[in-house]
């Protein structure tokens, strides 16, 4: 099992949970998060004020899949998120040693399918 986590721009959350959908991929965990990278923040204005925003609301999405559809979740994201522009965010992949359903006692692949 792997754990892949997107990091996206909020405005692509939509069509990107649309695309997952359509492969069968529906168990997201999904937060609201902010940070910085080669984007370093924005340049805003409040009555006339300019200010940085040195964090930049994000979209952090997390799954635990089978590893065999792993590239192909990869290239979902990145054909859906990309907008060729810095601050498309990033996507890891972790190793997933186990996984256990609560109410059922479950383990293993069988905890998340």
């Amino acid at each position: 099992m792997k754990k892949v986590e997107a990091i996206i721009r909020p405005e692509k959350f939509q069509s990107l949970r649309e695309k997952l959908e359509e492969v069968g991929i529906n168990g997201l965990t999904v937060s609201e998060v902010a940070g910085c990278g080669q984007q370093k923040g924005e340049q805003g204005l409040f009555r006339g004020q300019s200010f940085e925003i040195k964090l930049v609301p994000k979209v952090k999405v997390e799954m635990v899949v089978e590893a065999e559809h792993v590239d192909e979740i990869i290239k979902i994201v990145q054909s859906t998120c990309s907008t060729n522009q810095i601050g498309d965010g990033k996507i890891f992949v972790y190793s997933v040693e186990d996984a256990v359903r609560i109410r059922t006692g479950e383990a293993g692949l069988q905890a998340i399918l």
